[in-house]
This record gives C-alpha cells, structure tokens and sequence, in this order.
C-alpha cells in the first residue's frame, strides 16, 4: 500500500510542476501577444490620462511577473480576476459554461465508453472477418476526420435533411432533463465518433496481444468457449491498457470540445474561450486555458493511477 501511495505522491507532485510550467507559459504568451490592451478596451479615442488610469487598475504598471505571481496566487483559490469587457467576475462567467462542457463530456462517454469496450471485444472475437475490415476502415475514417467535419455532416444530415435534431444546442434554464439530451445530442454524438474509434481499437489490440499468451492458449486446450476466454481471461488482464486509454479519451472529451461547441454554437468553455480571444479578454482566455491544462493534467493522473491500481507489475516495481 505503501508503494502505491508513494507512486500516486510522486505523479501528483510532477502533475503540479508540470500545471505550474503551463501557467506561466499561458500567461507570458498572452503578454507576448502585440497590442495595448488598454488600447483595446477603451478604443482609439482614449486620451492618455483614460490609459494610464486603467493600465493601473489592471496592474499593467507593475512587472510581468508580479503580475504573473499575483494571478497565480489568486488561480489557486480560483480567483481569475475580472473581465475587460464586462467586468464581471472571471469566474462566474466560465462557470456555468464549464458545467456546460462537463455535462456534455459526461453525455458523451456514458456512450462511448461501454459501446468502445463492446465493440472492441466483439471485433477481437470476429478478427480477419469481414466484420473486423468493415470496422478497421470505419474506425480509421471517424479518426481521421476532424470534429468539425463531422459536426457538419451530421448537421447536414440530422437537421437539414431528416430534420431529427436542432442544428444549435441552445439551452436554457427551465429545459426538462428529457429535452437537454435531445438539444444536446448531435454535439455529443459528434464526440462520440471520434473518441469510441480510438478506444474500440485500443480494445481490439489489448486482446488481441493477450490471445497469444499461454494460458489462454491452455484455456482453448480446455475447450472453453471463445467468449468465455475473453471476458472471463483475457479482458480483466487487458483492463490496465484500456483503462489508460478511456481516461485519456475522457480528457480528450473536456479539452478538444472547443470545435465543437463552436459548431453547434454550445455554451461551453471552449465556446466561451473563443469568444474572449475575438474580443481580447485576456482574463477570461488565461483562465479557459489553465482550467483546460488543470483537467487534462488531473485525467492523465488518474490514467497513471489506474494503470498502477490494474497491474501488480506496477504495483510492486522491482
């Protein structure tokens, strides 16, 4: 148990070096970016005195980097500052948009995750038919095509065509449960595609490298049915791999939305982050970016851990 906790201490303590590492790039890079963002907000008309007056107010007087160990420190408590253009608090205005994202994360791996784990099994079972070529090429085509293109095709489909789903997830807050699912459903099944593609073969390789081993050649020896070898031998010692793969797909789901929310015009963060970089809110744009890095640093940790949980070889490093 000891060595376990102390694997988790030890990816949790590189986790926060690396957050720390991309916080400090995300926000020199903003600084980095030419303009004068008191220019910016106050427009070509502000006189001199106007500027000075909210280059102080914004701290643009003071040193880059007490200005970046300020924000720092107020990242922490989760504490973005205020909007330019509005504001408002930075976070009260990304966080009803990023509970938007996480539903629409969540909606979308309820669906991918099992239909990703059943296929992969089922194409394992059925390799070099004619099924596993057919799902091959399928599977290679979804993750080969940008979200965005599929976000179109099924709009075009789904809504123009057959008329069957609304083309812009709009919400709203009286919505019943029933009827978010159905507004959302063509952004989540865009996501859908995408990610139970890479995990279904994923899946079909964790297996398939497991075919080969003994005791599964002995559990055929036996005559156990081909089904019964995969769930009940050759899946639980594929979990670590896949569970690998899910929770890196599921990072994949909060972080790379950001074309899709677009497309179907979803009030999410990644919505939200491309409206405040047309608008040069810079706040708002650090804070979008350090949430995405803090979620994709938090998944990847958790992949590590549950690789470590499912495989005794890790477990117990010699």
């Amino acid at each position: 148990m000891g060595d376990i906790l102390g694997l988790i201490a030890k990816r949790l303590g590189l986790g926060l070096i690396i957050l720390l590492v991309i916080s400090a790039i995300i926000f020199f890079m903003v600084e980095l970016l030419p303009g004068d963002i008191a220019q910016a907000v106050l427009g070509q008309g502000a006189t001199e005195e106007n500027l000075a007056a909210l280059r102080k107010e914004m701290g643009l007087d003071q040193p880059a980097i007490i200005r970046y160990l300020d924000w720092l420190g107020g990242a922490v408590t989760f504490d973005f500052g205020n909007s330019i253009v509005t504001g408002s608090r930075v976070s009260a205005i990304i966080g009803e948009r990023f509970r938007n994202t996480l539903f629409l994360a969540t909606y979308a791996a309820a669906i991918a995750v099992p239909l990703a784990i059943v296929l992969g099994v089922v194409v394992a079972l059925l390799r070099n038919t004619v099924f596993d070529r057919v799902a091959n090429v399928l599977t290679l085509t979804s993750i080969s095509s940008p979200e965005f293109f599929l976000g179109y095709i099924l709009i075009l489909y789904f809504s123009v065509n057959w008329g069957m789903f609304p083309a812009i997830a709009s919400l709203s807050q009286d919505m019943s449960f029933g009827e978010l699912l159905y507004r959302t459903f063509l952004p989540a099944l865009t996501l859908v595609l995408v990610v139970t593609a890479h995990m279904m073969r994923m899946t079909r390789a964790a297996i398939i490298n497991l075919l080969a081993s003994p005791y599964i050649e002995m559990a055929r020896l036996k005559g156990t049915p081909p089904w019964k070898v995969i769930v009940r031998h050759a899946l639980p010692n594929a979990w670590a791999p896949i569970i690998n793969v899910v929770a890196l797909n599921l990072a994949y789901l909060i972080t790379g939305v950001v074309l899709v929310e677009v497309v179907f015009v979803y009030p999410g963060i990644g919505q939200a982050l491309v409206d405040n970089v047309s608008k040069r809110d810079f706040p708002v744009v650090q804070a979008c970016c350090l949430i995405f890095a803090a979620t994709f640093i938090l998944l990847n940790l958790a992949a590590d851990v549950g690789a470590i949980l499912t495989n005794p070889r890790l477990r117990h490093p010699k």
